[in-house]
């Protein structure tokens, strides 16, 4: 199992876009991607900014196919004007 942890910090004011803009993505992820275990979107309860995207994936195929997919680019290409930084991205090994 692989487990990817995405720190996003978001701009001032496009916060219900990025919402609406990831509540798409995760919709078509779980309907897309049986390697898909978890794509949970959180939100800091001390910075309104800063969200952790929470993911697991049976294998690095099923996180290799994710980052492939044409809606996982086009949401990325729809979140950067909503974006205040770089994502931080972990990725880590199930034990």
């Amino acid at each position: 199992m692989i487990g990817v942890i995405a720190v996003l910090k978001v701009a001032e004011g496009k916060n219900a876009e990025f919402e609406a803009i990831f509540t798409d993505l995760a919709k078509q992820v779980r309907a897309n991607e049986p390697g898909n275990i978890a794509y949970q979107l959180t939100k800091s309860r001390t910075d309104p900014q800063i969200y952790k995207v929470l993911e697991l994936y049976k294998d690095q195929d099923a996180l290799s196919a994710h980052g492939g997919t044409d809606y996982f680019k086009a949401a990325g290409a729809k979140m950067g004007p909503c974006m205040g930084g770089r994502p931080e991205i972990e990725y880590l090994d199930g034990v």
